[in-house]
């Protein structure tokens, strides 16, 4: 096992390069970046590794949709996340990606591994098929029945019913999400993970697992209960491929871990250290996860490491789920705060976020989000109890010690009161405490406001300057411990507050040195409020957002949002005509869409998202309705200038076309 001089790797759950980041994200990376800074202010060597997810068929799926490459999509996401971090003050020492060609090597390397010790074997399985689209359908393109509650499912997970995963091949009465299709089932070698075999070396290791118990006790449940073998091929395009089969790319599941490890290879390489000094050494591992993933992290992936040969992770942290003003967080209901946009970009301060996800329960509970109660944390916390010591310490130094630390005697109980201070942040961040290490911070705050109030040195500077010196030299000692044990919940506003005390950076200050006495006569900074009030005019505001969304959402359920009347005249300003397909072919590139000519009385190139419901021989020939009149645009690098008529039914185009032959260019009217 690691001791306290091994170095340290701390790890994210991969954001999914598929959508943008929202408050539910950062209860994961918020915690992992404070309890960073804190491993750093205690004098630990510590690596913080993260990065992007990029395979699998949601993203695949939502690439098509959009007209796109994955590469595209993943990219675009990839950058967002990057934007939103450093906005939001985390800050990764490497954020990689698992399409790099680094996690591609690393993951091909780990399965010949697994290959060669015997712990990966193919099988010949049944898989549901798309006749109509001809391809086998991998996880997100089948839906159908739940094997084991007989509830409608997802192809890789019970997502309305029991919550299992389920294997490829087990769901049944399998339906083709893309073109409605029933599939049928067609036999097809795959390859599976030996993950039975591990449960003695599961049972132990979860045994002595670290971190928070509710990912370790959840784990042990799973691996008591039953052990599946895994599959851990796909039949996709987009993918790490397995080895030695171009036909199939490996699990999303096995490369995404993965790029734990080829993320500090990356690291390491471009800071010439051996990257087996975390991976193949005495090291200290340890994830941040969501607590949805706890059966990857503390189940299959300590298994496929130990089957390679790898250093085993020390803890797993597991986080509690994500509730948006009491309700049950849902972006299809609407109950989302994103960051960018509902945050970021209303100005609001990052540190104030960072302080409620640390602040206001512990890690592994439930964290309910909503504007008032982020406005009354502000306002009564940061702004009536820890900046208002601030200001009036430094403030009253500055106006009647001519700018300086006064002279007089620190106070032994002042002293213990720091100390202790330090002992119950450093102790509380440890075990993974968030909330018992932000109150250790605001306790010290309240007995620093008492001190002040009960010294009364707007008195004593009247009659003894010197025991008014005394006090605000404590003070000021209270200050600087409060700034320095505070600086991984709030970087920017900590960095700022130093800077008060006349002190130059916080780069290599560690915990400790909240009780080094603060020199007598140091020149302090230029006092300001450090916090603002959140006043109930911004509150009321972005309440409205937020309700708006909502309203949003609910009227997409209840019925076809309706369009505005429109006159005759407008209608007429259509040119709508009927036309015949003279050619189609795929756009190379994109799954989703075709090229065509099209006969409307003069030839014409149309791009249309229609290749997953129809192929390029049964359009040849094809009556269809086109508008005619629409501005040329280019649609991914091919220029189109038209657009068929088709019918939306559950996100599936079904073409519009006359009855009966017409001359091509005939007008619809």
């Amino acid at each position: 096992m690691p001791t306290d001089n091994d170095p340290i790797l701390v790890t994210c759950g991969l954001p999914y390069a598929n959508g943008p980041a929202h408050i539910g994200h950062l209860r994961t990376y918020v915690p992992a970046d404070i309890f960073v800074r804190a491993l750093r202010r205690m004098g630990h060597d510590v690596l913080f590794i993260c990065g992007s997810d990029a395979h699998g068929t949601p993203i695949v799926v939502n690439a098509e949709s959009k007209g796109m490459s994955p590469r595209e999509l993943v990219e675009f996401y990839h950058k967002h996340f990057e934007d939103v971090f450093r906005s939001i003050n985390v800050r990764f020492d490497y954020f990689g990606c698992t399409d790099d060609p680094s996690n591609h090597h690393r993951t091909q390397e780990i399965v010949r591994a697994l290959m060669d010790r015997g712990h990966v074997y193919p099988r010949e399985i049944e898989l549901a098929y798309c006749p109509r689209c001809e391809r086998f359908l991998p996880d997100r393109y089948v839906e159908g029945i739940c094997p084991y509650c007989g509830v409608p499912a997802r192809g890789d997970e019970c997502d309305q019913g029991c919550g299992r995963h389920l294997e490829p091949g087990e769901i049944k009465e399998a339906v083709c999400k893309i073109c409605g299709s029933r599939a049928e089932y067609r036999k097809q070698t795959h390859y599976f993970f030996r993950l039975s075999a591990f449960r003695d070396f599961l049972l132990d290791y979860l045994q002595r697992l670290g971190g928070t118990a509710s990912a370790r006790n959840y784990a042990l449940e799973w691996v008591r209960q039953e052990l599946k073998d895994w599959c851990i091929t796909r039949n996709m395009s987009w993918g790490v491929k397995f080895p030695g089969s171009e036909d199939l790319v490996v699990y999303v599941w096995v490369d995404a871990p993965i790029g734990y490890i080829s993320f500090t290879e990356e690291w390491c390489r471009s800071h010439d250290v051996p990257w087996e000094r975390y991976w193949r050494g005495k090291s200290r591992i340890i994830h941040f996860i969501g607590g949805d993933i706890i059966y990857h992290h503390c189940i299959f992936w300590p298994a496929m490491l130990e089957g390679a040969g790898y250093t085993l992770p020390s803890d797993v942290v597991a986080s509690g789920m994500l509730k948006i003003d009491d309700k049950k967080f849902s972006k299809s209901r609407g109950y989302v705060v994103w960051v960018k946009d509902d945050y970021i970009d209303q100005g609001l301060e990052p540190d104030y976020l960072r302080y409620y996800l640390a602040s206001y329960t512990s890690h592994t509970k439930e964290v309910n989000f909503s504007w008032k109660i982020l406005q009354e944390k502000v306002n009564t916390e940061l702004v009536g109890a820890f900046g208002n010591f601030l200001n009036r310490a430094i403030t009253f130094a500055v106006k009647n010690f001519d700018g300086k630390v006064p002279e007089g005697e620190l106070d032994p109980e002042v002293m213990k009161r720091i100390e202790r201070s330090v002992d119950e942040v450093s102790s509380s961040l440890m075990e993974y405490e968030f909330k018992r290490a932000s109150d250790a911070v605001l306790s010290l705050a309240d007995y620093a406001n008492t001190y002040f109030q009960s010294h009364e040195p707007w008195k004593l500077i009247r009659s003894d300057r010197r025991a008014a010196g005394s006090v605000l030299r404590n003070c000021l000692q209270m200050a600087k411990a409060m700034i320095i044990l505070m600086e991984p919940f709030m970087p920017s506003k900590m960095a700022v507050a130093w800077s008060q005390l006349g002190m130059d950076s916080l780069d290599n200050i560690q915990f400790r040195d909240a009780a080094q006495p603060i020199p007598e006569g140091q020149a302090l900074g230029t006092p300001k409020i450090l916090f603002s009030r959140m006043e109930d005019s911004t509150v009321k505001k972005l309440e409205e957002i937020f309700r708006e969304r909502i309203r949003r959402a609910e009227g997409a359920e209840e019925k076809v949002e309706e369009k505005p009347m429109i006159s005759f005249d407008q209608f007429k300003a259509l040119d709508l005509r009927a036309g015949t397909v003279l050619e189609a072919e795929r756009i190379k590139g994109s799954d989703k869409l075709l090229r065509l000519i099209v006969d409307i009385g003069e030839r014409r190139q149309i791009v249309a998202g229609i290749a997953k419901m129809y192929s390029p021989d049964e359009l040849v020939g094809r009556q269809v309705v086109v508008v005619a009149n629409l501005e040329p645009v280019k649609i991914f690098g091919v220029e189109s200038r038209g657009m068929l008529l088709a019918a939306d039914i559950n996100g599936n185009a079904v073409l519009l076309r006359p009855d009966r032959e017409v001359p091509p260019g005939s007008g619809i009217r």
